[in-house]
């Protein structure tokens, strides 16, 4: 039985500060994220094409909704340098109720 979230807190890396703040921006300005993090830095390791690689990043952690993940995660890819960029949404279990309306009006334009 599947179970369906309305809730979704999205990690996605980026390469640095800048790519991070530009991608964050983008997300609250057009109305996908009603809030973004950044975690300024972070080191990720990881493989990649066969090679171990190590780098420093950024974190964003991005509140939304669940109905809105398919034009967030699009808007990402156009925006983000990474020829895979980490796109990873983990659903809300729960929230305080207060919070959870704040996301919603902000989705909406009323934040």
């Amino acid at each position: 039985m599947a179970i369906d979230f309305e809730y979704l807190i999205i990690y996605c890396t980026c390469p640095d500060q800048q790519t991070a703040e530009g991608i964050a921006r983008h997300l609250v300005d057009e109305y996908l994220a009603a809030c973004v993090n950044i975690v300024p830095a972070l080191t990720s390791i990881y493989r990649w094409q066969g090679q171990l690689e190590q780098s420093a990043e950024s974190m964003l952690i991005i509140k939304t909704r669940a109905d809105g993940y398919p034009a967030l995660e699009t808007r990402i890819k156009d925006l983000h340098p990474y020829a895979v960029p980490e796109i990873i949404a983990l659903p809300v279990v729960r929230g305080i109720s207060d919070y959870l309306a704040w996301i919603d009006a902000s989705l909406s334009g009323d934040g």
